[in-house]
């Protein structure tokens, strides 16, 4: 008998596109003999929808608020259908940079130093707060809203005569910052699959600006995904189980996705962790499972197959 599948898309988040995106390769894949799929848009009827529909289990496809920030898995959990990837409490942390950050540290994983601010103490001494930042992180820097994805709102920085805007620019997304220190070496993202979760090949970052923004991620040709990466074998198992460590200490299910620098001395540095790993045509996550041997429409099978056997 063929499984119902829900997938989860769009939304109300900055990543509304993206989450469109990834829900539509995911409903394609699901086109065949083992599901009957369906295409449900994030509006304030979903639920309402959903208990219409009775899927056997929801694939959300959603990125950023609502989506991935353990709201919609709360919903779910209420409504007491399946769905894929992690629950509540893993999805709020995940999403928030600085919590992430903290529970990596707790659990023994290498994550840049950072300063936090918001939005209030910004407004009410600026030069303070700039020059707190400045002193504790200093340049070059990268500065980020706390819970967006896709880079949104994200600066490198290389000048301190970019920072003002490079704040600003954070702060129309969120109501709180990071500023963190900038690591260089070798970008990488390893995916980690399955409810007894591995790490899937490395994936080398390779692009043709400076800095991997939301442009590059998402435009044919200005970015490339080598698999292995091109680091000698210990320092990618090393960042393979950094990836699970991170993977596990925010309590994740299913998969996910964790950036990492890999330094000129070997050591990976954990960045973020991904909950909802993006599976566009030009995303990570499903070319390193290709690597593994999961082509595209078996990878939503096996994450649909985890998320019922974890309910």
């Amino acid at each position: 008998m063929k499984k119902r599948v829900a997938v989860l898309m769009g939304g109300r988040s900055a990543e509304r596109e993206i989450s469109l995106l990834t829900g539509e390769q995911i409903y394609q894949a699901l086109l065949g003999k083992e599901h009957e799929a369906f295409k449900v848009d994030l509006d304030e009827n979903v639920a309402e929808e959903l208990l219409r529909l009775k899927p056997d289990v929801v694939f959300i496809a959603l990125h950023g608020r609502f989506g991935e920030d353990g709201t919609v898995q709360g919903m779910l959990e209420i409504l007491g259908l399946p769905y894929t990837g992690s629950g509540v409490m893993a999805s709020a942390i995940g999403i928030n940079k600085a919590m992430s950050k903290k529970l990596f540290q707790t659990a023994g994983v290498e994550t840049p130093p950072y300063k936090l601010f918001c939005a209030r103490d910004y407004a009410k001494d600026s030069a303070e707060v700039l020059a707190g930042s400045l002193q504790t992180i200093g340049i070059p820097c990268v500065v980020k809203p706390i819970s967006e994805g896709s880079t949104i709102g994200m600066s490198l920085v290389r000048r301190e005569a970019d920072f003002v805007e490079a704040v600003e620019r954070a702060l129309e997304h969120d109501s709180e910052v990071m500023v963190e220190q900038l690591v260089e070496g070798v970008e990488i993202t390893v995916g980690v699959l399955g409810n007894d979760p591995v790490a899937l090949p490395t994936l080398e970052i390779e692009t043709e600006t400076d800095f991997f923004d939301y442009e590059t991620k998402y435009t044919a040709g200005l970015s490339r995904h080598i698999i292995p990466a091109r680091l000698p074998e210990d320092q990618q198992r090393c960042a393979q189980e950094a990836a699970v460590r991170a993977h596990n200490a925010i309590g994740c299910r299913g998969f996910s996705r964790v950036d990492i620098i890999v330094d000129k001395e070997g050591t990976p540095h954990v960045l973020e962790i991904n909950t909802i790993p993006g599976m566009t045509s030009l995303s990570l996550f499903p070319d390193a499972a290709r690597a593994a041997g999961y082509e595209f429409p078996e990878l939503i099978s096996y994450l649909i197959e985890q998320a019922l056997e974890k309910h």
